[in-house]
Formats: structure tokens, sequence, C-alpha cells
């Protein structure tokens, strides 16, 4: 029998806390790791993929699906600076993910030695943290540690480093024990001044982000919202928040706003922020930023950091659940004296969600091909949208009616879609996953089609091709001029073609019309399918420029 080695014990350490899948371009630097997998490959499954930022963008969809973070196994340097897009992406979505990183034996660190990268100054401002067991005795201890941290409080990221002699090295340690996150409970005082501070309001606002999905407290959320008699507005690209028929749901803060969305922040006496941490994108910070509107601002999240950064008039460090009961619990009921606020705002949002609402100008309305691939997929089917402005025609005419079933970057990185949709496809077995990519993000990632079609996974990706860098090429216009493009004219293969030489069946698009039986045959594929759509560069997004 051979010896157990370290790479055997980070693998018991994973399996003993529910790691049970892994991505990976396979490298050098953790040989024992890759062949302690193969021996208990009837517990752990290890996907191989093309790209290490692939393996990222898997395990991140993974893991919002189950909740558990999988691993991501790469080489270093070059392996690892390819996978950093998916630690940023990972870190400003709070998704829990464990990154194994191979590095040059001890001796040899700090030397520039091959391929060797200093990992610390490299990682730490997009992750949690970045641990090294010094030797393989401590490969349990170390792993189960990064493994809490990337759980705990806000989850996140975690770079667990494996130099090549610690995973090749021998070991005696003992067996590792599991570790388990532990809950953010809310003080006291704040839950009182919280509670205190949504009865007195008469026109609350919410607005809902991730650890709402994370804990699944959808339903905690839609009693709030009739107890309050509050509208709900979704964090960006958090659109399984609530129903988005419930009556109390408002719509998505996405890049554009509809004017609605911004009246009734704007006219709120309260803003209640629930499991968001508030990005970018949903306060609208690089334009009309929303913060300097709202006369009053309550904000709850399980980390101090996220709270410190706004000007809340009360901040609750909590688990989004706990605090959510206790409002249920405190507040008096007040909906249907509020239906005067909250219907209106539901309306608005089905308004501007109706295909047609912003009419195409090209050939193929993507409002109405949106619509009729919901439709045709079904409320359970998942949805994955890569990042680019081709996005935002989904953002808006998607209705999402079941949690966990949208996922996208906040962070915008485009090339998500493809990787991710596999990683979806592995944690919910048997599901078809749509995945909405541009000609750009696609030619990024989309290599991983080849995965797909490898593990004959039920992945249907939408490529929406109008040959350009559309939000860059809109902002050149709005800002320079028509004509005044630079470097954001593409010209797109035929990607049909390239589907069918991946091994998937494929569609193509040119007209509305065509739409809706080239996306039922693509689902009705027992495995992967493209459809390639055509669409216009003066539909870049479906909002007045």
């Amino acid at each position: 029998m051979s010896a157990r080695r370290g790479g055997d014990a980070l693998v018991e350490t994973l399996l003993t806390n529910g790691v049970d899948t892994a991505f990976s371009v396979p490298g050098e630097s953790f040989l024992a790791t890759l062949d302690a997998i193969r021996r208990r490959s009837d517990r752990m499954r290890v996907v191989s993929v093309r790209h290490e930022s692939c393996a990222g963008f898997a395990a991140d969809a993974f893991a919002r699906l189950t909740g558990r973070p999988a691993a991501v196994l790469v080489s270093r340097g070059p392996g690892a600076m390819n996978a950093s897009i998916s630690l940023h992406a990972a870190r400003q979505d709070s998704v829990p993910l464990l990154m194994v990183m191979g590095q040059v034996k001890r001796s040899v660190i700090g030397r520039e030695a091959f391929q060797e990268i200093e990992p610390e100054g490299a990682f730490a401002s997009m992750t949690k943290a970045v641990l090294q067991p010094s030797d393989p005795d401590q490969v349990p201890e170390t792993c189960a540690e990064a493994l809490r941290i990337a759980r705990d409080g806000r989850p996140g990221p975690v770079v667990l480093v494996m130099p090549r002699d610690v995973d090749q090295g021998e070991t005696d340690s003992p067996s590792p024990v599991p570790v388990a996150r532990d809950p953010v409970d809310p003080d006291a005082n704040a839950l009182a001044d919280l509670t205190s501070l949504v009865a007195r309001s008469r026109r609350p606002v919410i607005i809902a982000g991730e650890t709402i999905l994370r804990e699944c407290a959808q339903p905690h959320l839609a009693a709030l919202a009739e107890r309050i008699g509050a509208p709900v507005f979704a964090a960006y690209r958090r659109q399984d928040v609530l129903d988005n028929l419930h009556p109390h749901y408002a719509g998505h803060l996405e890049i554009n706003r509809v004017a609605y969305q911004q009246d009734a922040i704007r006219s709120a006496d309260l803003v209640l922020v629930l499991g968001s941490r508030l990005d970018g994108v949903t306060t609208m910070e690089m334009g009309e930023d929303i913060l300097p509107s709202i006369s009053c601002l309550a904000h709850v999240y399980p980390d101090a950091e996220v709270l410190a950064r706004f000007p809340s008039r009360v901040r609750v460090l909590s688990d989004v659940t706990p605090a959510i009961a206790h409002l249920n619990a405190g507040v008096p009921e007040r909906g249907r004296k509020a239906q005067s606020w909250v219907g209106p705002l539901h309306d608005a949002y089905l308004a501007a969600s109706t295909p047609g609402a912003h009419p195409a100008r090209g050939d193929v309305d993507l409002g109405e091909s949106v619509s009729q691939a919901a439709g045709i997929a079904g409320d359970e089917a998942i949805t994955v949208t890569d990042g680019g402005s081709f996005a935002r025609w989904v953002h808006r005419f998607l209705r999402v009616r079941v949690p966990g079933t949208i996922l996208g970057p906040a962070v915008g990185a485009m090339g998500y879609g493809v990787p991710a949709a596999v990683g979806a496809a592995i944690a919910r077995p048997g599901t078809r996953v749509v995945a909405w990519v541009g000609d750009g993000g696609f030619m990024m990632t989309g290599q991983e089609l080849a995965t797909a079609v490898e593990h004959g996974l039920p992945v249907t990706v939408v490529v929406c091709d109008n040959a350009a860098q559309g939000s860059i090429l809109a902002g050149q216009r709005r800002t320079y001029g028509a004509g005044a493009d630079i470097a954001t004219r593409l010209r797109s293969p035929d990607f049909a073609a390239l589907a069918r030489g991946y091994g998937a069946p494929a569609w193509t698009v040119r007209q509305t019309g065509e739409f809706a039986d080239a996306f039922a045959g693509a689902v009705s594929v027992d495995g992967p399918s493209v459809v390639h759509v055509r669409t216009d560069q003066q539909d870049i997004a479906p909002y007045d420029d």
C-alpha cells in the first residue's frame, strides 16, 4: 500500500467537509492530489476543463446552486493567474470557493523559480485569505481553516497554496474533522433600533441581495414585504430573491434604470437593504448615485466592513434570516394600507418587462426572444447570463419565478456564461441550463462547449452576435458621436458551424419569427446545443441612450 501523502490528506479533508466536486486544468505540481481523487472517484468527481478561468467560473455556479464550495485545482504561476478572474468574480458575488494552487517546492520559494508567483501579493485583494501549510502534517488543519473562512460571515474565495513537496510528502496527520459555519446572530439593541425604524416608516422600500439567496430566505422576505407594505427591488443580478410575479416585486436594479425605480427610491422614507453588499451597479455609483437621494438607510448584512461603507441610520451585523424573522414578529402588520404605494410599482414592473416595451430596431427582437425562451424552457430551467450589454435584454424581459434559477457575475466578467453553465448542469443533474452569451464572451471561454459535449450536459447556449464589443461601442457613440468607434467592431465566426465542430447541434436565427422553433429544437436535444442569434448593433441594450 502506498504511503499517505499530503494530497491524500487534502482530499480527505475536502470530502469530510462536503466538497465532492473539483474543476481543474491538471498540473504537475499537484499530482498527488489528482491521484488521491482518482482513488476516491466513487466519492469525488473532478471535471477537467480547457482553461483555468473556466474552472473557477464553473465552481462559482456550482457553489451558488448547491450552497457548497467546489474545489478549483490549478497549477502555479500562469495557471493560477488565469484563474484570478474567477476569484475576483466570486469575491464580489460573495460565493464560497476554494482554489488549491500547486506551488514550487518549499526549498526554492523566493528564488523566482520556474512559474513561481508570490500568492499573497497576487491574490490578497480579491480573496478572503491566502493560506499555506508549512508541511504535509498541517494539510488537514490548513484546508479545514480555508473552508471555514470561505463559508463564514460573508462567504467568498480562499486560496490554499500547496507546495509540490507538501502535496507529495508523507504524513501521519490525524483524520480531518468537519468544520461548520458560525452563524452571524444580530445584536438585540441593533434589532430593536431596526424594528422601531421600520415600524415608523410609511413608504418603505426593500433592496434584497445575495444572502437572501444563500440562506433560502425568499419566503421570509415575501412575508416581510407583505407585512410592512414594501415593494422589493432585486439588487443587481439577484432577480430570484422573489417571484417576479409576486405583487410586491418591483423590478431589478440594472445598470440602466426605468424611471419609476429611481422615483420610488427617492420618495421612500426608508430604504431597507437586506442581504446586499450594495454593489456599484445597484447604487449606480458610476452614474446618478442613488445614495445621496436616500433619506433614511437601514442595512442588514453579515460583514462589518461592508456595513461601514455606507451612511446607514441603522446597521445590523447579521445573517438575514434572523433579522427578517425578528421584523416579522415585531412590526405591526399594515400591508393593506400600503397597496396604493406597492401596487403601481408592480404594475410598472410588469409594463417594463413586457416584450415591446423597448422595441428592437433590427430584425431580431431579443425581448420577445427572451420571453419565448422562458415559456419553452419552463420556470425550473436555469438561466445563466454572461457579462455584456446583451444581458440587459434578459434581465429586463425574463420574469424569474423560482429561486436558484438565474446566475450571472455582478462584476460583469465576460466569459462567465458557458463555463458557469457547465458548473450549473453538474450541480443540478438533469436540469436544462440556458446560457445567454455575447459573441465576445463566447470567444473568450466558449471552448467549454467541448466540456459540455464530453459530459453530455443539458446546456443550451444562445449566442447573441452583433459582431461588436457592444457596451463600449455604445459608450463611444454616446461620448464622441456616430462614426467615432475604434477597436469595438469584430468579425464573428459562424457560431453554428463552430458548435457543430465541437459536436453540438446548432441553429441560426436571423429573424424574430425564427427564434421559437430554433430554441425549442435546441432544448429538446439530449445534451448540449447552440442557437446563434444574429442581432443588430442598433439593439445593444433595451434602454434609450
